[in-house]
């Protein structure tokens, strides 16, 4: 067991010194890899933001029933009576076309020039299921009421919203697997550089005794620490980036008695962040060291 504690921690101080002797080197694949990472990450806060804000607008959805312009009163009646005996509704509410004219021209002077009231009568349906096929069940059933020119549901609007933002949510898990090819990409060329540089090394070291296991070693690490790196580089700007936006609206929200402001990376996702590009890291390093050395018949 001391054995093999030994020989890993041989592996990493040689890991550690090449690195710290081509600092700058090091440093550009992290930094390269930190880009590479933070395009889902900042994906990722944009969609759970906009998650955020969608959860909390009213999400009961209500049915408008708008009335023909020539709806008599015998069918508003009526249409009254059938909802206020309707098992699925909760309540409802009738506007005259008068008070919604009435009320349009007080919200926008520009209506005032309009010589004919052109809206109409409507009422407004709270569902009692709110449920979308509950809901769009009604609403095919209130349109076929005589004297109703168009039911529509209030609350489409959100459902497309959550509807994008699913999209959103799956677009952020293609972008991260494209780029995780792309990092493979990166911690492979860079491993496989390393190989073909310390050829007569390795091939030196097969000739007195040296394993498989023990040459690979080092490059795994090396794998693994850029992988680190790179995951570290991608949080420290993704922060960077969030507070850079934050500070920058932070007097436009003012203007709007608000307080929005983007939400960092909880501390779960910031984890499984570092531990994707750690895993891409070994996995890429161990892909080109394996290919490396068969192709260089070192195996």
């Amino acid at each position: 067991m001391k054995n093999w504690l030994n020989q890993h921690q041989q592996a990493m101080r040689i890991v550690l010194h090449k690195m710290r002797a081509n600092l700058a080197s090091t440093l550009l694949i992290c930094l390269v890899m930190g880009v590479t990472l933070c395009l889902p990450g900042l994906l990722y806060i944009v969609v759970a933001n906009l998650n955020m804000v969608a959860g909390e607008v009213k999400a009961e959805p209500q049915i408008s029933l708008f009335l023909q312009l020539d709806a008599t009163s015998e069918q508003i009646t009526a249409i009254n009576a059938k909802l206020k005996q309707h098992s699925g509704v909760l309540n409802h509410r009738f506007v005259s076309r008068q008070e919604a004219w009435h009320t349009l021209q007080e919200s926008s002077p520009a209506t005032q020039d309009l010589s004919e009231n052109p809206l109409p009568d409507a009422y407004f349906v709270q569902p009692k299921d709110v449920s979308p096929t509950a809901v769009d069940a009604l609403k095919t059933e209130f349109q076929s009421y005589p004297g109703v020119a168009l039911a529509q549901i209030d609350a489409a609007w959100l459902e497309r919203l959550h509807a994008l933002l699913g999209i959103g949510e799956k677009a952020v898990l293609i972008l991260a697997a494209i780029l995780g090819f792309a990092i493979l990409a990166i911690i492979g060329n860079t491993i496989r550089l390393q190989i073909v540089t310390q050829r007569n090394e390795i091939e030196v070291s097969k000739l007195i005794g040296a394993t498989n296991r023990f040459i690979r070693r080092p490059f795994l690490y090396a794998g693994s620490l850029y992988g680190l790196g790179g995951g570290i580089s991608a949080l420290i700007l993704i922060n960077a980036i969030v507070s850079l936006f934050n500070y920058a609206i932070a007097d436009f929200a003012k203007l709007y008695a608000s307080d929005f402001k983007l939400s960092l990376l909880p501390f779960s996702i910031q984890l499984l962040l570092i531990l994707f590009a750690l895993g891409m890291g070994l996995l890429g390093s161990w892909l080109a060291v394996n290919q490396t050395m068969k192709k260089f018949n070192l195996n």
